[in-house]
């Protein structure tokens, strides 16, 4: 099932007031496990993946936030800024050991700015989790979560 949703790791991209990482992670992951779910079948096969996304997304977007601590969101924020889109930027927090790949894999322009699509892997305790997302940059610099 973790395989099917692709939530959670959007949420630590940015800081968000009034929310920390891990909150944010699980309702980032919430939602979009709940949308990936409600893509799959119809009638009461589609409300239960739509729940049964909810749920997974929720727990693996929650146990992301919480992985990430500034290091990471610095990073993060550093590899959509600077890397040319297909180049994966990897690291290995030393406080966490909790490793990161992110990869940009589609760049294009807004009204309000550059967004990037982009894939992120994260290895925690030897489970691996694979994320997908879309950020933007804000005009302080900071690129945001769009979905």
């Amino acid at each position: 099932m973790k395989k099917l949703i692709t939530a959670g790791l959007i949420s630590t991209l940015v800081f968000l007031g009034g929310c920390n990482k891990q909150q944010f992670g699980t309702g980032t992951g919430a939602a979009l496990g709940g949308l990936l779910g409600s893509q799959i079948g119809n009638g009461k096969g589609q409300l239960i993946a739509t729940a049964a996304g909810t749920v997974a997304g929720a727990m693996i977007g929650g146990s992301i936030g919480a992985s990430m601590d500034e290091l990471d969101l610095l990073k993060t924020n550093r590899t959509l800024e600077h890397t040319r889109t297909g180049v994966t930027s990897s690291w290995q927090n030393p406080d966490t050991g909790v490793q990161y790949a992110v990869t940009p894999t589609q760049t294009y322009e807004t009204a309000s700015g550059p967004c990037r699509e982009y894939r992120t892997n994260a290895t925690i305790d030897g489970h691996r989790e694979t994320v997908y997302g879309t950020a933007c940059r804000q005009p302080d610099g900071r690129w945001q979560t769009v979905n």
